[in-house]
């Protein structure tokens, strides 16, 4: 029996030299396209990070003629500081009340939205879910401050005034307080996440759903089976942006609460704030935004390395 045997033919010199000069014309336009961003990125983001890094050694004041360096006074002061540790315990509070209720929103949210079929309708939802995200947030905070007065006369307490029930403090009681941001920042943030989450959706392949009709699998189990897996990725995304961002809120604190009653919404970015410029310990501060850079990065590396998933489709 013959064999026949493939023909490879060479390469010439010519076509060779074409396609360098074609890898080293897109390779110069990578260059150029990523350098302003990676400039701006240097000079916005690394530079900032490092010099925060470097006063927090330092018992650095604006307004002194000298700043002495202290080493690690000010990381060895931050644990003894009840003010600090207050800060820390609101704002891990916060976090892992806010995130999950955010994600538990969205999620079946999005589900419910990517179920329509009428193009119209459905935009329609999308529009009416995502326009709380156009409002800034600061905007956002004072009128809902408004509205969750904790008088006569803010809207809430009118409501629950007109069904006989008692004013409830809104913003004055320790517990409603936190509970009212968390509202607020749910109200005004899950926008972004159901459109992403509506996006992992529609990349999911109609196949496996069909597939599973056809074993007469219900609706739950579509989403237990299917959808919870296949949209792990896009999960572990929200989660990880979801957990940096509220760990970084700042807007509805300061406006709504500003870090009260007695300390209970003073979470780690306003406490840093008042530090910076209410005290001028710019220095004390540093130390205090390296801790919270620290833990952000901590907890991202391990939702990283716990959310890795093998699916592929």
């Amino acid at each position: 029996m013959e064999v026949k045997q493939e023909i490879v033919k060479p390469v010439s010199y010519r076509s060779q030299y074409k396609k360098s000069k074609r890898n080293n014309r897109e390779l110069k336009f990578i260059i150029l396209s990523l350098t302003p961003i990676l400039l701006l990125f240097v000079v916005f983001m690394v530079i900032p990070i490092i010099w925060g890094i470097i006063l927090s050694f330092y018992q650095y004041d604006p307004l002194a003629d000298h700043s002495p360096f202290i080493a690690l006074k000010n990381y060895t002061e931050l644990w003894k500081d009840p003010v600090f540790l207050a800060s820390l315990k609101a704002t891990l509070i916060f976090v892992f009340v806010a995130v999950p209720a955010n994600i538990l929103i969205t999620l079946p949210i999005a589900s419910m939205i990517n179920r329509v079929r009428n193009r119209f309708v459905r935009n329609t939802f999308r529009t009416l879910f995502f326009l709380p995200a156009i409002a800034p947030l600061s905007a956002a905070s004072l009128i809902w401050s408004t509205m969750l007065r904790s008088g006569n006369d803010g809207l809430f307490n009118m409501i629950l005034a007109f069904f006989g029930h008692a004013n409830v403090g809104w913003l004055t009681d320790g517990k409603m307080a936190m509970i009212s941001v968390i509202i607020v920042t749910l109200w005004a943030d899950v926008a972004y996440n159901i459109i992403i989450f509506m996006a992992g959706l529609d990349a999911i392949p109609k196949v496996f759903y069909e597939a599973a009709e056809l074993d007469g699998a219900n609706g739950f189990q579509k989403f237990r089976h299917i959808t919870l897996p296949l949209l792990q990725r896009t999960s572990l995304f929200i989660l990880i942006m979801t957990v940096i961002s509220y760990f970084q809120m700042f807007a509805q604190f300061q406006i709504m609460t500003k870090g009260g009653p007695g300390g209970a919404t003073n979470v780690l970015s306003l406490s840093i704030y008042k530090t910076a410029f209410g005290y001028s310990r710019m220095g004390y501060a540093s130390a205090m935004a390296t801790v919270l850079l620290l833990i952000i990065l901590l907890i991202s590396l391990i939702q990283l390395r716990v959310g890795r998933s093998q699916w592929e489709y």
